[in-house]
């Protein structure tokens, strides 16, 4: 291929005003891991970089909303974020933030650049403002009804319906989407950066430059936007929390957080290049280059216009050679909303299913939102992991692997390559690069588990557990063929399973992983290569732990079980309660407890651990009250506990139950027992 061989590969950078779920995963983050990883293995020269968005008006309503500072907000979900990428194997080169003194220096040269050049230009206007926040609205937390299409989940910036590009000030009826008020219209003064002037430039560049190379999806929308016209859009805020201009007069203006979120990517090579005694300039400035964008839709018009428009009147810098976005992923039908607790969290998956990573992995890329929407269940991970991974890749290792220590003790019969077999593993090969030059992913992934397949074929028309009564060499080479597959799809599975692959290697007595131009090589295992023990690759997914998690998430968004750091502290009026069944209560194991210790959790500013005496045992509790009661005020409590809710692991600790609170406005009371009542007895 005449690819060129450096490439900046860019994952959207995660804004940290709280937890990120399986939809941006699938977005984003695991289709951009892939193509790096197959990247490396071509041994072309990558940097794969992110970090988290830790500025802008979101993040001070969320610390409000938490009762902390934004710095103490942002430390927090940076952490949590940059955790669980690095179990999930997303294998960023560096993982910055967008609060590092870094890149608020080349955010503000970016700034200082344009400004030099006259290209803002200083506007006074009307900006919808919320009273109750007193905060200047930012376009999308200002919704209203479209102009256009009449929907009603239009924001300041876009209509999500029909993609027309919109201002605050376009909107019938907007409502602020913080508080739910009707924000008044207040004079400010901001930095507007004309796009329009650049209309003509990115219509050439990218409507007609771009049409036949880039997916349909993230052309089209970027397409509609140019189609209705550009115009001017501020580069500047109203706040505190955010990359101080550096100009005169513009005492509490900082940079729009879409500004100077996209410079986060030339931020975080220069901290990397930095870190690693490399020059970041060829990354971001030489012609043959490619830079990669990995969003999801809800990003395509910053990373394909915008952001575009930035760099070409910087003048110095490379534009984007691809930016394959994906749609969105939908959660067992519905879509997924954090706010409304129907989401699968990164860290919830990992909490329930910590040594199962590749399995997550197989289930999303078989099932990415490349050109629509699509859904993730609980069942069909399980179909995924035990008809397709276990029945298909697993079974057929373990197989090869037990006949070998059965007929051969344990040694990869001799043999010599194959030329139909070599000539088939090259035609995958082929058909794999395919598909990942183009961002085709679910399909790399298919054609790679092909071999698989292929191997089983083998298997089941050769019989070589047959063969070998009467031909022992000859069933010998229909193992060593399975063998080479085995190395090969090794190889060509890593940048999708990478804990697989390194298994798979392990197990064939090869520590150190080949690079991609091996694919292909049917004589890779041989004599020399010392065969482990029989073993499984992945385990079979049971109906009760797929229940379990189906059971949580519905449990979850009925608020039955509460979030890591909250307790009943909703308030709900009696007339907005369903009415349940005397079965239904008589479902809840509710008994006396008293509580003999407590101490807070690590870490957390609301969880405190506690030991109940529930009479014939002594159970470990996670609760949130620590922000209400000290550990000395609840010791010696009597209180009553719901036994039997499903334990679950909070921070680490394993909670087994959940005792219950009366909410009275700002606080909490234990619901008690008298001191005379058994610790044990049942509450009916």
């Amino acid at each position: 291929m005449n690819n060129p061989k450096r490439y900046t590969v860019t994952a959207a950078l995660p804004y940290v005003n709280g937890p990120k779920h399986i939809g941006h995963l699938a977005g984003a983050y695991l289709p951009a891991d892939i193509y790096v990883r197959y990247r490396r293995l071509r041994n072309d020269d990558v940097v794969f970089v992110c970090g988290s968005d830790e500025l802008g008006t979101a993040i001070t309503i969320q610390a409000l909303k938490e009762n902390i500072n934004p710095r103490d907000l942002v430390d927090k979900y940076h952490q949590l974020s940059k955790d669980c990428f690095e179990r999930l194997d997303i294998s960023f080169d560096i993982y910055h933030r967008t609060t590092e003194p870094l890149h608020f220096e080349t955010a503000q040269a970016f700034f200082q650049d344009f400004y030099n050049k006259g290209l803002f230009e200083e506007r006074t206007t009307q900006q919808y403002y919320d009273s109750e926040m007193k905060s200047f609205l930012a376009d999308r937390y200002i919704q209203g009804v479209c102009p256009n299409c009449s929907s009603d989940k239009a924001y300041g910036d876009q209509c999500e319906y029909c993609g027309k590009s919109l201002d605050p000030l376009d909107l019938i009826s907007p409502i602020s989407v913080i508080t739910g008020n009707t924000p008044t219209l207040k004079s400010t003064t901001n930095w507007y950066l004309q796009l329009e002037k650049y209309e003509d430039w990115i219509t050439e560049w990218l409507v007609e430059g771009k049409k036949d190379t880039w997916k349909p999806n993230t052309y089209g929308q970027a397409k509609s936007w140019i189609d209705s016209g550009l115009r001017a859009r501020s580069m500047t805020r109203d706040g505190e929390w955010g990359v101080p201009l550096p100009i005169p007069n513009a005492d509490g203006k900082v940079l729009y957080v879409w500004f100077d979120a996209p410079i986060g990517y030339i931020s975080a090579t220069k901290q990397w290049a930095k870190d690693h005694n490399k020059n970041w300039e060829p990354y971001w400035k030489d012609k043959d280059t490619k830079l990669i964008h990995f969003v999801g839709k809800d990003n395509i018009v910053f990373h394909c216009i915008i952001f575009p428009i930035m760099l070409k009147a910087s003048g110095d810098y490379i534009l984007p050679t691809d930016v394959p976005a994906n749609e969105f992923l939908n959660l067992e039908g519905q879509k997924m909303s954090t706010s409304r607790r129907w989401s699968l969290e990164m860290y919830e998956y990992l909490e329930a299913m910590p040594d199962k990573v590749d399995e997550l992995r197989y289930a999303l890329i078989t099932n990415l939102p490349e050109n629509k929407d699509s859904d993730f269940s609980w069942n069909d991970y399980q179909l995924k992991i035990n008809s397709e991974l276990l029945a298909i890749l697993g079974n057929m290792i373990n197989r090869v692997f037990v006949l070998t220590h059965k007929f051969y003790d344990g040694k990869v019969p001799f043999s010599t390559g194959c030329s139909e077999l070599e000539m088939i593993i090259k035609a995958q090969k082929s058909k794999v690069e395919q598909a990942l030059e183009t961002y085709s992913f679910r399909e790399a992934m298919t054609e790679t588990m092909f071999l698989a397949r292929h191997a089983n074929r083998i298997l089941t028309e050769k019989e070589p557990w047959k063969m070998v009564k009467e031909d022992k060499e000859k069933a010998g080479i229909v193992l060593f063929d399975c063998f080479q597959i085995i190395a090969n799809i090794a190889i060509m599975i890593e940048p999708f399973l990478p804990n697989t692959s390194k298994k798979i290697w392990k197990s064939l007595g090869m520590n150190s992983k080949m690079s991609w131009s091996e694919i292909g090589n049917v004589e890779m295992i041989g004599l020399e290569n010392k065969i482990s023990e029989p073993y499984y690759l992945f385990m079979k997914m049971e109906d009760e732990v797929i229940n379990k998690q189906i059971a949580y998430l519905e449990a979850k968004t009925n608020q039955t079980i509460m979030s890591t750091e909250q307790v009943l502290t909703e308030e709900k009026e009696l007339n907005q309660m369903a009415e349940v069944s005397f079965d239904d209560f008589s479902k809840m194991d509710i008994r006396i407890g008293e509580i003999l210790t407590a101490e807070k959790v690590e870490g957390t500013d609301k969880l405190m651990k506690l030991s109940v005496d529930l009479g014939t045992e002594i159970r470990t509790i996670v609760s949130g009250v620590a922000h209400v009661f000290t550990p000395d005020e609840v010791i010696g409590k009597k209180v009553q506990v719901l036994v039997n809710l499903a334990p679950r692991k909070i921070k680490g600790i394993e909670s087994k139950g959940m005792i219950l609170f009366a909410d009275h406005g700002d606080s909490l009371a234990f619901v008690t027992a008298d001191s005379t009542v058994a610790n044990g007895s049942n509450v009916k």
